[in-house]
């Protein structure tokens, strides 16, 4: 979280420690958006204003994007706010107050809040807002903008005005590799076979890979074995029948 965003505290929004850019897989498709992001805050080569928007299916890692981005703004000694717009009920549209004095804000699951007047219009002035202030600001949706169920036209006009990624799924093989990674993160190794094994009979979704590979890793240390096949089965209780030969 941003020690300089005090405010981020008394939402009680905490970003995840793990979601910065050294720990994201970037497969092929995503390569220029991370490196375009990874500049946003960079004024040496961007305008004064920056303004993103992120769209992709859930678990796509626009998330995790938009939080590493506010790691990298903490690092710099940036402001930075974040919102999961998904939890907008919690909170009143009075929270975009200010957020012009900051950095960076960025804005997750924007498409939550399509169709709501009251919101559709405090972000409509908020965008205005950090255009005149030059506040960089990122938006992360599951949809296009121009899909967005929007009731204020000129918000659709301000959305539009960016630059606009569409955020690709990793494939099966960059899966596989995106385990690989984390693992060498965590200081461990898992071969091609034991995170192919992981992937064809687990949740695919790539928050839920994560947090299976972290149990793996607490189960290995704990039984002082490498993580294989076995171990896998034996953690998650899979049974191997109907299976081929395993492979230690």
């Amino acid at each position: 979280m941003s020690r300089r965003a005090p405010r981020q505290l008394s939402l009680g929004i905490r970003l995840d420690d793990s979601a910065t850019f050294g720990n994201f897989f970037v497969s092929e498709p995503n390569r220029q958006l991370v490196a375009h992001l990874r500049q946003a805050l960079d004024e040496s080569h961007q305008p004064q204003q920056q303004y993103n928007y992120l769209w992709g299916p859930e678990g796509a890692g626009s998330t995790h994007l938009l939080q590493a981005l506010c790691h990298q703004a903490d690092d710099c000694q940036k402001s930075a706010f974040y919102i999961p717009l998904a939890s907008f009920n919690e909170y009143s549209p009075a929270i975009f107050e200010g957020l012009e004095s900051l950095a960076l804000v960025c804005l997750d699951d924007v498409q939550a809040i399509a169709g709501n007047a009251d919101w559709e219009l405090a972000l409509f002035n908020l965008f205005n807002r950090l255009r005149e202030s030059g506040t960089c600001l990122c938006i992360a949706a599951t949809m296009n903008p121009r899909q967005l169920p929007l009731a204020l036209p000129d918000l659709l006009s301000r959305l539009l005005s960016g630059v606009i990624f569409s955020m690709q799924p990793l494939e099966d093989a960059d899966k596989i590799l995106a385990l690989q990674l984390r693992a060498r993160q965590r200081g461990f190794e898992i071969n091609e076979e034991v995170a192919s094994y992981v992937l064809q009979r687990n949740d695919r979704g790539m928050k839920n890979l994560f947090g299976l590979l972290e149990l793996l890793d607490q189960h290995s240390l704990e039984t002082k074995r490498r993580i294989t096949i076995p171990l896998v089965r034996e953690l998650m209780g899979w049974s191997a029948a109907g299976s081929q030969s395993e492979v230690l």
